[in-house]
């Protein structure tokens, strides 16, 4: 008997145009391979679970705290709840 290998190829005949221009769109924008992006919305559609995404558009922020007294003022201020606003 034949052995499996822990991949598949598949070819997909028939796809319309307006669905190919768009996924070759979603590739370019997404700076992806057409393959990675089929492959995804593939896995996804089947309800596979994937590992999780590591996203990294918040990197620059890490680190660049700065304490700034007039904002604390300001925060305090704004966290203060007046009993006339609850009635």
């Amino acid at each position: 008997m034949g052995q499996h290998s822990k991949e598949s190829q598949y070819t997909i005949r028939r796809v319309p145009r307006s669905v190919d221009r768009a996924l070759r769109q979603m590739a370019q924008r997404q700076g992806m391979s057409l393959n990675a992006v089929l492959l995804d919305a593939v896995t996804k559609a089947a309800g596979v679970c994937v590992e999780s995404t590591v996203h990294h558009d918040l990197d620059s922020f890490i680190g660049s705290w700065v304490a700034d007294p007039e904002t604390d003022v300001a925060l305090v201020s704004q966290r203060k709840i007046e009993p006339g606003d609850w009635t």
